[in-house]
């Protein structure tokens, strides 16, 4: 598949495919006759976990340091699999930050739609005397 295409399917630009075959993100790509890369319809699944790392905030340095771990093959897979464990610890460390954050949202959203209430149930009633005379400033 073009690049154009892998793009399309991957939802990344071809600008971005291009930089992480570069930086090693991507496997190079074979190239067909004309000199266009020319991609295996497999890349999109490696692209798809690229997309979850990144998305779930691992550090750049940690994928490249995993696809190269992918790339030297199966004896890395304890490692591989110890640099994800640890990756899992901060993304659950975060949600848990977030969460937190959630919930501090969620009381601050419902003080004011009970203040919004009383509000409106203040402003059908009469106002109280007191109110009326009370100087104003600058009066």
């Amino acid at each position: 598949m073009k690049i154009g295409d892998l793009a399309k399917r991957s939802g990344l630009s071809a600008h971005t495919l291009r930089y992480y075959e570069r930086i090693g993100l991507l496997p190079y790509a074979d190239r067909d006759r004309s000199g266009q890369r020319d991609y295996d319809a497999s890349i999109l699944e490696w692209i798809e976990f690229l997309r979850r790392l990144k998305t779930t905030g691992m550090p750049i340095r940690d994928m490249l340091r995993y696809a190269q771990m992918r790339a030297d093959g199966d004896e890395t897979f304890a490692e591989r699999g110890a640099l994800l464990r640890e990756h899992r610890e901060r993304v659950r460390t975060h949600l848990a930050d977030l969460e937190a954050c959630l919930r501090s949202l969620d009381k601050k959203i419902a003080f004011y739609g009970k203040a919004k209430q009383r509000k409106d149930a203040d402003d059908g009633l009469p106002k109280n005397d007191d109110e009326d005379t009370a100087p104003r400033p600058g009066a």
